[in-house]
């Protein structure tokens, strides 16, 4: 009998060491399984995009650069200039708000830079026209009758005027460096006179639009 319960005893040991502990022998059961990361979701910051760039690596900002010419055809200063710029030492003082280019009756006066035709018509009994330019400057050119009307957009060397004169059909008489005829140009950045014949060396900066798409 004893040896009967003995064997009894062995065979349910025997049974009980070979379940949970022989299924969990692989390890595979009691490991916890890691939660799925949604996709997408990286520990590297995204770096910030980088700004678009024009032709060369540059940054697209546009530019042509176009230069002033005297405004009338032929005159190469100082060769051509009647008279120099000579600023008032006050505002309503005595002196020469711009430059005479010499001219014949009728020739033909250009645009000095690209702009618009701001004004056209008589002020003090003589032929002005004002143009203004994108780089804020106004030129104005007497005495001379338009050739354009007001609104008129022009490139530098652009024609926008004749030259007023005795002797010539619509002119008023009398040239402005009578007896001889000349072309008086005036340039103002609001209302401080500037001397026209520096621009001569300078261009004038005009933005186009950002074409790099």
């Amino acid at each position: 009998m004893t040896r009967v319960v003995r064997s009894l005893v062995l065979v349910l040991v025997l049974a009980l060491g070979t379940g949970p502990a022989a299924a969990s022998s692989g390890g595979v059961a009691d490991a916890p399984v890691p939660a799925a990361q949604p996709a997408g979701m990286a520990d590297a910051p995204v770096p910030a995009a980088a700004p678009a760039l024009g032709a060369g690596g540059q940054p697209s900002v546009a530019g042509q650069a176009t230069g002033y010419v005297p405004p009338v055809p032929g005159v190469d200063p100082p060769h051509g200039v009647v008279r120099h710029f000579d600023p008032p030492e006050e505002d309503r003082g005595p002196g020469h708000r711009g430059v005479d280019l010499a001219s014949a009756p009728g020739q033909a006066v250009v645009s000095p830079g690209p702009g618009v035709v701001t004004f056209a018509g008589q002020v003090a009994g003589r032929g002005v026209v004002v143009l203004t330019h994108p780089d804020g400057l106004r030129s104005s050119l007497e005495p001379v009758v338009a050739s354009v009307p007001v609104g008129t957009a022009v490139a530098a060397g652009g024609p926008v005027a004749s030259v007023e004169g005795a002797g010539f059909v619509g002119g008023a008489g009398a040239s402005h460096c009578a007896p001889d005829t000349c072309v008086h140009w005036g340039v103002r950045r609001g209302e401080r006179y500037l001397d026209p014949l520096t621009l001569l060396d300078r261009p004038v900066i005009v933005l186009l639009p950002d074409s790099s798409g």
